[in-house]
């Protein structure tokens, strides 16, 4: 097999691999040896009819495309690997049709590769670092948001819904006189003002008291997930079964020591608490800076971003918004019905950011390569203690889990290349 590659506009090239008679012999006999175990010739047991008499019956050609899908694959890995070149998309593969049993076979592959960025400044950037202040009215934020947290909810016998309070409602929806697929429940829980539900319902609810109902009438968003009920005006009918407020426990010393106990008063909380949120300023104050820098020499970088990394950016930004959302109960399919959006709406609010995040990777690999940074046998090594006292597991555990340490080098490798612009940037304060 032989391979030769020619580069065209932008990252897109054509690969040519040529395929000697031998090989195509070789994948003819491997296509047999598969379709005849799965077919049943009177007179003969399974996977045993003699070759002659199978392409007598059947015709040779009816071995091709199982012998394509034998040697295609298997000599475009062979030939990117000639070539030396790194895909980044599916090929485009043409010529098959002049596959022919006992002659040599020749087809194309068109190929985007991953790019090779032109980089621009990125020593010397210039950076101000975010300052760091805690407020008072921050720390109580805080405070507030721990007493919530242990709030209870109260029984309201006979006040209207407000604002925060939660309605258990029964509910069944309409679109004219008839009932929609998906529209009803019972005894749901409804925080007013939470925005789980579609714009309008939960505001219409305010004001009605328990054992009251209400017709919540709302209009589907135009790009509603349910096409049959984009943009549609429906009447839900609702019945409120029981409201309930939040009933927040009094701020004392008791109360200060059950939210930590290392702490003895809500002064010692007020404390521990203006500290921790300044600690946690300084992290977020550097990792903004690291961020303005990487993002400053991405922009300086000139290079076109294949699509197929955008879509496969996308895919894994889908996979990780769908795993934040069932530790939070819930699933992309329930976040559809409930936003109004589709997958496609999903996807297309994330391929900007997608395409930064692959503009960044390529600029800090491209960066590593100029500056030949590299992740040492010693960088490696303290990062698995590190992680294996971490997740309580040992080196090579962790290792396993891994498989291998490539990727845990690369992580390394880029951090190591964000540190090298942050000691070359002019940083004001």
């Amino acid at each position: 097999m032989s391979a030769k590659w020619e580069k065209q506009e932008g990252n897109i090239g054509t690969l040519t691999i040529e395929v000697p008679a031998a090989e195509v012999d070789a994948a003819m006999d491997q296509a047999f040896k598969k379709v005849v175990k799965q077919i049943n010739v009177p007179g003969f047991r399974k996977g045993k009819m003699p070759r002659k008499m199978f392409e007598q019956r059947f015709g040779i050609e009816s071995l091709y495309q199982d012998a394509l899908e034998i040697i295609v694959p298997d000599s475009y890995a062979k030939a990117i690997d000639e070539a030396g070149i790194m895909p980044v998309d599916y090929p485009e593969i043409s010529g098959t049709e002049n596959f022919v049993h006992g002659q040599d076979f020749s087809f194309t592959a068109q190929v985007t590769v991953k790019p090779e960025p032109k980089l621009g400044d990125y020593k010397g950037l210039e950076v101000a670092k975010l300052p760091v202040e805690v407020t008072d009215e921050e720390v109580d934020a805080q405070i507030q948001d721990q007493l919530a947290r242990k709030a209870e909810l109260e029984i309201k016998e006979d006040e209207a819904i407000v604002e925060g309070d939660t309605a258990v409602i029964d509910f069944e929806g309409f679109v004219g006189e008839e009932a929609f697929e998906g529209g009803k429940g019972e005894d749901y829980p409804l925080e007013i003002g939470s925005g789980s539900f579609i714009p309008g319902f939960e505001e219409q609810l305010t004001g009605v008291k328990a054992g009251e109902s209400k017709d919540v009438v709302v209009t589907f968003p135009e790009e509603y997930h349910a096409a049959e009920l984009a943009g549609k005006e429906a009447t839900f009918k609702v019945t409120v079964k029981e409201v309930k407020t939040k009933v927040l426990p009094e701020l004392n010393d008791e109360f200060a020591k059950e939210l930590d106990s290392e702490v003895e008063s809500v002064e010692a909380l007020r404390a521990k608490i203006k500290e921790q949120t300044e600690a946690q300023k300084v992290a977020e104050s550097d990792a903004s800076l690291r961020d303005e820098l990487v993002e400053k020499a991405s922009e300086n970088a000139e290079f076109e971003v294949p699509a197929g990394m955008i879509n496969s950016e996308t895919d894994r930004m889908l996979q990780e918004f769908g795993q934040r959302l069932q530790t939070q109960g819930m699933n992309l399919d329930l976040y559809y019905q409930f936003s109004g959006q589709s997958e496609e709406d999903l996807r297309g609010q994330m391929k900007e950011e997608a395409e930064s995040r692959v503009r960044v990777s390529l600029t800090l690999e491209a960066i590593a390569e100029a500056e030949k940074i590299e992740a040492t046998e010693a960088d490696i090594e303290a990062e698995l203690e590190k992680m294996a006292a971490q997740f309580n597991m040992t080196k090579e555990q962790i290792t396993g889990a891994l498989g291998g340490t490539a990727v845990l080098e690369n992580d390394i490798k880029i951090q190591k290349t964000v540190e090298f612009l942050v000691e070359n940037a002019k940083i004001t304060e």
